[in-house]
């Protein structure tokens, strides 16, 4: 009586049918990373703007001003009185009405000097050059306003929190492929609406809905793709950050590109409705079928599977044995029941965590250092691709473990050498910063395998979501971290990304190795994973279990 590993293989661990499945899926990394990064772009600080004086608009219309003329006549008697004060959060305090001059506007305003005229704090009457190029022109996110935009994003990072936690159980419970076209509709839909909403409420709203729909689609893709793949080719997981760093190279281009930002959110949400199309083509996860008791219906792929990968199951395949554990609705205490399940879950939450924060506390500090943001922001995305292939040739080599560990560490070392180095020699800052970026971007790709790997099939993507829920936590606090610390020392935040990492670094050598060991089915197999260091691990046998025809 053959088990789902044995069946898997003999109809072909990574055939055709498998990589048609792998190139399709891995389509969905371009768009999520898009969206996970998009507010880089969509929230561009205008290039120029001020503070319009209330009747302004309407003289401007009467004499024939031009932008630039209005805007001299609102801001140079600014710098009269005081050089610092640029008119973009504040004005004068007056108002222009029917009886102020073209040739001079302040004439009316008394005996006093410009210079010595009152200001008065702007509220929401500023005029943009550009008035739609990105949400901060759009919703008057700026001066007193503009933690707003730290807030958009906050809420991307907490629908992608939602996601994992709704998401993931309804995969687990519904079925992996139903959850991630239900997932590609919404994030379809909600990017539309987001890139025509009448106001920054609306806006909030379903930016959040767009990030709880996205994280499905990769969180349920990922977890899909290892499913059906053998032990030995579950690294296409590493490869599937591939195209997730491509969306990253590629979003630039698209904002270079797309003078607005509702062009290039539009861009980044409409080819989700493409992956509909998945419906014909990509079958539900026969590893899942099996433990909802679905024995017919995940033979009935695994043939479809040979077929493709040009094979034949033997006719003696009229059944695969399934686990004895008992399916339920999986909750956060079948992940810390068991010591093995505790600790696993435990150290790769707060993987999850530290990896977040300092990948995207790194990526936004290109914002903070300046320079040409196309093109810093190309060049921090290609630094990310050695990433994947050095994972690929070390992962089944050395295992999982070590190069995890190795990661953490030598990120650690890069931020804190980075924050003590001199201005003076910024080509050696950059070239250990990137070193930092590319160690952190190993580590958060290795920890999609590794979360992937340490749980059984009936709980894999309720705990892949979980502990990727971190991932999300870190991110609602990396903009707030990096800032505020950043206002006392620009490189204050490098040193606690530095401790995070090394701690990281300690605790992932407590996992086991799963290098070559088949992937879980049940609690009991994990509990069994070897755990101590230097033990290499063997291909399990499947004990508990029975058939169904």
């Amino acid at each position: 009586m053959p088990s789902f590993d044995e069946v898997l293989k003999e109809a072909g661990e990574f055939g055709r049918f498998q990589k048609r499945v792998f190139f399709l899926l891995s389509q969905t990394g371009i768009t999520f990373s898009s969206l996970f990064a998009s507010v880089v772009f969509l929230g561009q600080a205008p290039d120029s703007f001020w503070c319009r004086i209330p009747g302004a608009a309407e003289l401007s219309e009467r004499c024939g001003w031009t932008l630039e003329e209005e805007r001299n006549f609102t801001v140079l008697p600014l710098h009269l009185g005081n050089e610092s004060v640029s008119g973009e959060c504040e004005r004068l305090d007056v108002t222009w009405d029917a009886s102020a001059s073209c040739a001079s506007p302040l004439a009316h305003s008394g005996n006093r000097s410009t210079g010595n005229l009152p200001l008065a704090t702007c509220h929401g009457n500023w005029v943009y050059e550009q008035p739609h190029s990105s949400i901060v022109s759009e919703y008057d996110l700026v001066c007193a306003n503009a933690w707003m935009l730290d807030l958009s994003q906050a809420i991307l990072n907490l629908g992608f929190l939602a996601g994992a936690f709704i998401l993931g159980y309804a995969a687990d419970r519904y079925g992996r492929i139903l959850i991630y076209l239900l997932s590609c509709l919404g994030v379809g839909i909600c990017g539309v609406i987001v890139a025509f909403s009448p106001n920054f409420t609306v806006f909030l709203i379903f930016r959040f809905l767009q990030g709880m729909f996205g994280k499905g689609t990769w969180m349920t893709c990922y977890v899909l793709v290892t499913e059906i793949v053998g032990s030995d080719q579950r690294t296409v997981g590493i490869v599937i950050q591939i195209f997730f760093t491509l969306g990253i190279i590629i979003l630039p281009g698209i904002a270079y590109l797309i003078p607005t930002w509702q062009g290039i959110q539009l861009a980044i949400s409409l080819p989700n409705f493409l992956f509909l199309l998945y419906y014909w083509v990509v079958p539900e996860s026969p590893r899942w079928l099996l433990t909802r008791k679905k024995g017919e219906k995940a033979l009935k792929i695994m043939r479809n599977i040979a077929k493709h990968n040009g094979k034949f199951l033997s006719p003696h395949y009229s059944e695969i044995t399934i686990s004895n554990e008992e399916v339920s609705n999986p909750s956060f205490l079948d992940l810390v029941r068991t010591p093995q399940m505790r600790r696993n879950t435990l150290i790769l939450m707060y993987a999850w965590f530290t990896s977040a924060l300092i990948y995207q506390g790194l990526v936004m500090r290109l914002g903070i250092i300046g320079g040409n943001l196309y093109l810093d922001f190309f060049i921090s995305g290609a630094v990310e691709l050695p990433a994947a292939f050095l994972i690929i040739v070390t992962i089944d080599r050395i295992g999982r473990r070590l190069p995890f560990a190795m990661s953490n560490i030598v990120a650690s070392i890069a931020c804190l050498i980075t924050a003590f180095l001199p201005e003076d020699i910024p080509w050696l800052k950059t070239t250990v910063a990137t070193l930092g970026r590319l160690s952190i971007t190993i580590a958060f790709e290795v920890v999609y395998l590794v979360n992937s790997e340490l749980y059984p099939t009936t709980l894999r993507n309720f705990g892949v979501s979980l502990c990727s829920s971190l991932c999300d936590l870190g991110g609602i606090i990396a903009p707030f971290l990096l800032f505020r610390l950043a206002a006392i020392w620009l490189e204050l935040p490098l040193i606690i990304f530095s401790i995070l990492a090394a701690v990281c670094g300690l605790l992932v050598l407590l996992l086991p190795e799963t290098k070559g060991i088949s992937l879980p089915e049940t609690v009991e197999d994990v509990e069994q994973l070897p755990s101590h260091f230097g033990k290499c691990g063997k291909k399990r046998k499947h004990r508990d279990t029975n058939s169904y025809i």
